[in-house]
Protein backbone atom coordinates (compact mmCIF):
# COMPACT_ATOMS: atom_id res chain seq x y z
CA UNK A 1 0.00 0.00 0.00
CA UNK A 2 1.36 3.39 -0.96
CA UNK A 3 0.17 6.59 0.65
CA UNK A 4 1.09 10.22 0.42
CA UNK A 5 3.07 11.74 3.27
CA UNK A 6 2.59 15.31 4.39
CA UNK A 7 5.24 16.71 6.75
CA UNK A 8 4.16 19.89 8.53
CA UNK A 9 5.99 22.28 10.82
CA UNK A 10 3.79 23.26 13.78
CA UNK A 11 4.38 25.80 16.52
CA UNK A 12 2.88 23.70 19.34
CA UNK A 13 3.03 19.91 19.00
CA UNK A 14 0.45 19.20 21.72
CA UNK A 15 -2.26 21.46 20.30
CA UNK A 16 -1.51 20.26 16.75
CA UNK A 17 -1.80 16.60 17.81
CA UNK A 18 -5.10 17.34 19.55
CA UNK A 19 -6.41 19.07 16.40
CA UNK A 20 -5.39 16.31 13.97
CA UNK A 21 -6.67 13.54 16.27
CA UNK A 22 -10.07 15.23 16.23
CA UNK A 23 -9.98 16.13 12.53
CA UNK A 24 -9.12 12.62 11.30
CA UNK A 25 -10.60 10.57 14.17
CA UNK A 26 -7.35 8.69 14.90
CA UNK A 27 -4.69 8.89 17.58
CA UNK A 28 -1.06 9.56 16.80
CA UNK A 29 0.78 6.39 15.77
CA UNK A 30 4.05 7.73 17.19
CA UNK A 31 4.88 10.53 19.65
CA UNK A 32 8.32 11.84 20.55
CA UNK A 33 9.35 15.21 21.97
CA UNK A 34 8.59 17.74 19.24
CA UNK A 35 7.36 15.04 16.84
CA UNK A 36 4.22 13.06 16.03
CA UNK A 37 2.97 10.99 13.12
CA UNK A 38 -0.42 9.69 12.10
CA UNK A 39 -1.28 6.71 9.90
CA UNK A 40 -4.61 7.72 8.41
CA UNK A 41 -6.56 5.10 6.48
CA UNK A 42 -9.06 7.41 4.80
CA UNK A 43 -7.79 9.27 2.94
CA UNK A 44 -4.58 7.20 2.77
CA UNK A 45 -2.16 9.65 4.39
CA UNK A 46 0.94 9.62 6.56
CA UNK A 47 0.77 12.93 8.43
CA UNK A 48 4.00 13.93 10.18
CA UNK A 49 4.28 16.89 12.55
CA UNK A 50 7.54 18.64 13.50
CA UNK A 51 7.50 21.24 16.27
CA UNK A 52 9.21 24.44 15.09
CA UNK A 53 9.02 27.88 16.70
CA UNK A 54 7.87 29.48 13.44
CA UNK A 55 5.43 26.62 12.68
CA UNK A 56 2.82 26.74 9.97
CA UNK A 57 4.82 25.61 6.94
CA UNK A 58 5.26 22.47 4.90
CA UNK A 59 8.35 20.58 6.03
CA UNK A 60 8.40 18.12 3.11
CA UNK A 61 6.16 15.77 1.14
CA UNK A 62 6.56 12.08 0.57
CA UNK A 63 5.18 8.78 -0.60
CA UNK A 64 5.44 5.87 1.82
CA UNK A 65 5.87 2.59 -0.06
CA UNK A 66 5.80 -1.03 1.02
CA UNK A 67 9.46 -2.02 0.77
CA UNK A 68 12.96 -1.22 -0.48
CA UNK A 69 12.16 -2.68 -3.91
CA UNK A 70 9.50 0.02 -4.30
CA UNK A 71 12.07 2.67 -3.32
CA UNK A 72 14.40 1.28 -6.01
CA UNK A 73 11.57 1.39 -8.57
CA UNK A 74 10.89 5.02 -7.67
CA UNK A 75 14.61 5.81 -8.00
CA UNK A 76 14.77 4.24 -11.47
CA UNK A 77 11.66 6.12 -12.55
CA UNK A 78 12.88 9.51 -11.26
CA UNK A 79 16.24 9.06 -12.97
CA UNK A 80 14.66 7.80 -16.20
CA UNK A 81 12.74 11.05 -16.55
CA UNK A 82 15.84 13.13 -15.89
CA UNK A 83 15.33 14.17 -12.28
CA UNK A 84 18.22 14.47 -9.85
CA UNK A 85 17.94 12.13 -6.88
CA UNK A 86 19.50 11.78 -3.45
CA UNK A 87 19.52 8.27 -1.98
CA UNK A 88 19.58 7.46 1.73
CA UNK A 89 19.78 3.78 2.67
CA UNK A 90 19.36 2.63 6.25
CA UNK A 91 19.15 6.20 7.51
CA UNK A 92 17.78 6.91 11.00
CA UNK A 93 15.32 9.69 10.31
CA UNK A 94 12.02 10.79 11.83
CA UNK A 95 12.39 8.23 14.60
CA UNK A 96 12.63 5.28 12.20
CA UNK A 97 15.25 3.47 10.13
CA UNK A 98 14.38 4.03 6.47
CA UNK A 99 15.49 3.51 2.88
CA UNK A 100 14.55 6.50 0.74
CA UNK A 101 15.13 8.54 -2.36
CA UNK A 102 14.61 12.29 -2.61
CA UNK A 103 13.80 14.61 -5.50
CA UNK A 104 13.39 18.39 -5.28
CA UNK A 105 10.83 20.34 -7.28
CA UNK A 106 11.74 23.57 -9.13
CA UNK A 107 10.68 25.68 -6.13
CA UNK A 108 12.85 23.71 -3.70
CA UNK A 109 10.09 21.56 -2.18
CA UNK A 110 11.52 18.16 -1.29
CA UNK A 111 9.66 14.92 -2.00
CA UNK A 112 10.75 11.57 -0.59
CA UNK A 113 9.78 8.02 -1.58
CA UNK A 114 10.56 5.85 1.45
CA UNK A 115 9.98 2.65 3.36
CA UNK A 116 10.26 2.16 7.12
CA UNK A 117 12.61 -0.70 8.00
CA UNK A 118 12.40 -0.45 11.81
CA UNK A 119 11.39 1.86 14.62
CA UNK A 120 14.17 3.82 16.31
CA UNK A 121 14.62 3.64 20.06
CA UNK A 122 13.22 6.55 22.04
CA UNK A 123 16.08 9.06 22.32
CA UNK A 124 17.33 10.39 25.62
CA UNK A 125 16.07 13.88 26.44
CA UNK A 126 19.53 15.24 25.65
CA UNK A 127 19.87 13.55 22.24
CA UNK A 128 19.73 16.01 19.33
CA UNK A 129 16.92 15.78 16.82
CA UNK A 130 17.83 13.78 13.69
CA UNK A 131 19.21 16.10 11.02
CA UNK A 132 16.62 15.08 8.41
CA UNK A 133 13.71 16.16 10.55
Amino acid sequence: MSRVQLGLNVSDIDSAVAFYEKAFGVTAAKRRPGYANFEIAEPPLKLVLFERPDGGTINHLGVEVDDTADVHRATRHLRSVGLDTRIEDGVDCCHAVQDKVWATDPDGLEWEWYTVLADSPVPEATDPEPACC
